[in-house]
């Protein structure tokens, strides 16, 4: 059985909170869940002690067991101490998508052909 650390999604619309769960990854994210580990409130300033709690001894044993965290948790347990840093490399989140790069396209010509104007009248 392959076990994730993972949020599930509790609150009403608008206002999310997020249980720490260990889970099988075969449920749905809010689905059944094996243990709760902690809580995390996204709504809470980034400083406050009560905006991630998490049982640190249950989340060891469940890493122990081979449980894989998910990325936002793997974040968390960097956070507190209970995980090593990993490097993340990303490349292409932050490149423009296709529509914007045909809209930079557009924009450059429209300024070069002013300049190019210019250029032949002289």
């Amino acid at each position: 059985m392959a076990m994730k650390i993972r949020l599930a999604r509790g609150g009403s619309k608008k206002r999310p909170f997020y249980r720490i769960v260990a889970s099988d990854s075969r449920m749905p994210r809010d689905g059944r869940f094996i243990e709760k580990l902690g809580t995390y409130n996204p709504l809470l300033p980034k400083d406050s002690e009560e905006r991630v709690k998490m049982d640190v001894e249950r989340i060891q044993h469940w890493l122990g067991q081979g449980a894989q965290p998910t990325d936002r948790v793997a974040r968390m347990l960097e956070a507190a101490g209970l995980k090593e840093k990993t490097e993340r490399s990303n490349p292409n989140k932050g490149t423009p998508g296709k529509k914007a790069q045909e809209r930079a396209e557009e924009k450059a010509a429209k300024a070069a052909a002013p300049a190019e104007e210019e250029a032949s009248a002289e």
